[in-house]
């Protein structure tokens, strides 16, 4: 995805951002401006290319703030229409957005104006930070009034803008350290009725999670038992985190909070994979129980990292009713592909069943490279 996004800002974009710019400013030097742009683009990764169009832009409108940002919002086109299935379009306003973050910062009320505008065409949530940063009670009081906006992007922005530990972006220290400002503006968007602003007050409460686990569980609790249409989809997806480290106040939220009454069988699984390749593997799980038992079925992979020592990642799996005296059958598969966020290599790896948390059966196997040096394995 990163490398796909930083070949779009090339020098079609460019163009495309400075005719936008052209039928506003008039006397903008567009031929210049994409000169300026382009060069030493290709040698830059993809936040630096944003980076260097924002600068670039701002070397070509007018100096003071005021009049560039009235400039950016006449360029902009439409809003967006739809949530989601937008491609990579909307990116194409990532220097936009960080023109405002880096020289709005000394004009609150115009750079909220540009950024509420900017949301509903891509989004504010990493723009917004540094207000929130400098303008603590400003911001989270004009965030209290976009959590009911009618655009779902502007609620949305309220809940991804102040997500503590926001990938790819500075973290919020104080929210670190108290989180309750957050936690108050999450509370007027736990009932929205949009599927994406409801994810991102799920990924929020998961970020709080980290440092504060004990709370989002007290918070989830709260919200499932007076639940709305919302609240089911947040509570599980917040959850999911401290699911996987077996959190016994999360498992029980979800209502498989005691210790399973089962016998997990032995782990069925090819002994080598190859990097690049897929691994599946079965296991039955069988109750020893008279009674129903609700279990969130889990599987840890313990990754052979590049220093040799091995880390577990844990996945999810099933969420299952298991009848008394009832066996069912469950299987996986783990992708060796080599990801941006995660790289394989070879050594002995392990997958592990967690049946509520609880840790079970387990099995070895090796993954082996690719392609074999010369002269074949040894």
């Amino acid at each position: 995805m990163a490398e796909a996004l930083k070949h779009f800002f090339d020098a079609s974009l460019v163009r495309q951002i400075a005719r936008d710019l052209a039928t506003v400013h008039r006397g903008f030097a567009e031929r210049a401006f994409v000169d300026e742009c382009v060069a030493g683009l290709a040698e830059r990764e993809l936040l630096a290319r944003a980076w260097h169009i924002a600068d670039v832009m701002h070397a070509f409108l007018p100096p003071s703030f005021d009049a560039a940002a009235q400039v950016i919002l006449g360029s902009l086109g439409p809003e967006l229409e739809q949530t989601e299935g937008h491609g990579l379009a909307p990116f194409r306003y990532l220097p936009h957005v960080l023109f405002v973050q880096k020289h709005g910062l000394d004009d609150f009320e115009l750079a909220m104006t540009a950024q509420h505008a900017l949301t509903r065409r891509f989004s504010a949530e990493s723009s917004i930070r540094p207000f929130l940063e400098r303008y603590p009670q400003r911001t989270l009081a004009r965030l209290r009034e976009w959590a009911t906006d009618p655009s779902a992007h502007v609620r949305r922005l309220v809940s991804e803008g102040t997500r503590p530990r926001l990938p790819w972006a500075p973290r919020l220290r104080a929210f670190i350290v108290d989180p309750a400002p957050v936690l108050a503006l999450l509370e007027r968007l736990k009932d929205d009725a949009e599927r994406y602003v409801q994810r991102s007050v799920a990924n929020n409460l998961n970020d709080i999670a980290k440092d504060h686990p004990d709370l989002v569980v007290a918070t989830c609790r709260r919200w499932a038992e007076t639940p709305s249409r919302a609240t089911p989809f947040i509570v599980r997806h917040a959850l999911r985190s401290l699911v996987k480290r077996g959190h016994r106040g999360a498992l029980a939220v979800l209502g498989a909070g005691t210790r399973p009454n089962v016998q997990v069988s032995r782990i069925r699984l090819a002994k080598q994979v190859r990097i690049g390749g897929e691994l599946s593997f079965a296991f039955s799980i069988t109750s020893k129980s008279s009674r129903a038992q609700d279990l969130v079925v889990d599987y840890a992979v313990y990754f052979v990292k590049s220093r040799g020592d091995v880390r577990p990642k844990v996945f999810k799996l099933k969420r299952v009713v298991l009848e008394a005296r009832e066996t069912i059958e469950l299987s996986g598969k783990v992708s060796f592909s080599q990801m941006t966020t995660r790289k394989h290599y070879p050594g002995k790896h392990r997958v592990q069943v967690l049946v509520n948390g609880v840790a079970s059966t387990d099995a070895d196997f090796t993954a082996s490279p690719s392609t074999w040096p010369k002269g074949g394995p040894r």
